[in-house]
């Protein structure tokens, strides 16, 4: 598995179904979130068990994505068609409805690949070839900052993805880190020996 925080989120072009419900041939990742966030996210496949679950939560959050600038792209080893029957089907019937990011079509597994969370089966509980429950936050740059990976069965919490966008955001913003558990509103902490003792002193018992 790569490490890809720090260096640049790998660029990919392939079919996908957009927000609005167009099926497009040509999908391209970076000319899509070119001076943008953006939140590129992969699942295992589609019609199945948490995945939806999690594609459903992220729509949910689209209006809160939006506001801050984040791009969202899912990415599954589905075909393009596959994404759209399963947008078709109406959630009550096992389906996620017309959520409301794009989702691309890894068919070939080189995404899966190029982001270093292609399954190998073995001990984890996915099945060899398809993608992990892995989660990318890109910044403006095109930079990966967060990275995240649960096996099969634990469902990523999406508001999870929100700090952490709130987080580089803040720290971008103004200089200054944030400490565990640190939420929108909260207090940062300056990179010095003073900043972390003046930090701790007013914190440490809530951490």
């Amino acid at each position: 598995m790569s490490i890809l925080v720090g260096k640049k989120a790998p660029d990919f072009t392939v079919p996908a179904v957009l927000a609005d419900g167009q099926i497009v041939d040509s999908f391209n990742l970076a000319e899509t979130i070119k001076g943008k966030y953006a939140i590129v996210f992969f699942y295992p496949l589609d019609f199945t068990f948490v995945c939806p679950s999690e594609i459903i939560a992220m729509s949910h959050r689209m209006d809160k994505f939006r506001e801050m600038g984040v791009e969202v792209i899912g990415v599954s080893i589905d075909s393009h068609f596959t994404h759209n029957a399963w947008r078709n089907t109406p959630v009550e019937e096992g389906g996620i409805g017309a959520v409301e990011y794009t989702l691309a079509a890894d068919m070939d597994h080189a995404i899966a690949k190029a982001y270093g969370i292609e399954s190998e089966g073995g001990d984890s509980y996915y099945p060899a070839g398809v993608a992990m429950r892995a989660s990318f936050v890109i910044d403006q740059k095109g930079i990966v900052r967060s990275q995240v990976v649960n096996d099969e069965p634990i469902g990523r919490n999406m508001d999870e993805l929100v700090r952490v966008v709130d987080a580089l955001q803040f720290f971008e913003e103004n200089g200054q880190v944030c400490p565990a558990g640190w939420n929108k509103g909260d207090k940062g902490m300056n990179t010095s020996p003073e900043g972390v003792a003046s930090y701790l002193s007013e914190n440490s018992k809530s951490l």
